[in-house]
């Protein structure tokens, strides 16, 4: 066999080896937090559409003082910003028809612009959750021009109540009536670093 046919051979065991892997990492996700975390980067990183990038935040969890919430439903990803930083980053799972913006009780969207996470819930249907400020005034006043409800009760959440331990498969799609769901364990790091009056940008 020539040199040139053996580098070739070479090249398709390694790229064929390495399809095998990936493919594994998708169909087996871990399920220690630390690994999901990894495990959801790698999902992230293979579907993300849009060019958005956070410089990593010096700080941790800990030691931050979260001042914004930024959410990428395009790639269903929820960052915990400081200084425009990415201290930390969480999948999201959204409602079933995730693309475009909400605009009426119903549509299972989730909101897209700029918002503030008002209060918190430590006793919703879900576990814990923040509450987003929608609908806002532009809201209001699209839906009654159409006719319709905004609709409401926007959260950030855990797992419904009792279905925490099913979280890895449950993630896996996209589940809420336009809600943004995390882990039961993410949820309880959200509630420690984000403070009510917190802003939130949404975008696709």
């Amino acid at each position: 066999m020539m040199p040139q046919q053996k580098t070739g051979l070479l090249k398709t065991v390694f790229f064929i080896i390495f399809a095998l892997a990936v493919i594994v990492i998708i169909a087996n996700p871990p399920n220690d937090l630390d690994e999901m975390q990894q495990y959801y980067d790698q999902l992230y990183q293979q579907t993300r559409s849009n060019d958005i990038y956070f410089p990593p935040s010096p700080y941790t969890l800990e030691q931050a003082h979260i001042d914004k919430v930024y959410v990428d439903k395009s790639s269903q990803i929820l960052y915990l910003l400081q200084d425009s930083k990415a201290v930390k980053s969480y999948h999201i799972a959204l409602g079933d028809a995730p693309k475009g913006r909400k605009q009426q009780e119903g549509d299972e969207r989730t909101p897209e612009g700029e918002y503030i996470l008002d209060y918190k819930n430590e006793n919703s249907i879900a576990y814990r959750s923040i509450h987003i400020s929608y609908p806002n005034n532009t809201d209001i006043t699209n839906a009654e021009a159409r006719g319709v409800s905004p609709g409401g009760d926007i959260m950030i959440h855990g797992q419904m109540n009792g279905y925490g331990h099913l979280a890895g498969v449950i993630q896996k799609r996209n589940w809420t009536d336009g809600c943004m769901a995390v882990t039961n364990a993410e949820m309880d790091e959200i509630m420690s670093a984000v403070k009510v009056g917190t802003p939130i940008e949404i975008v696709w």
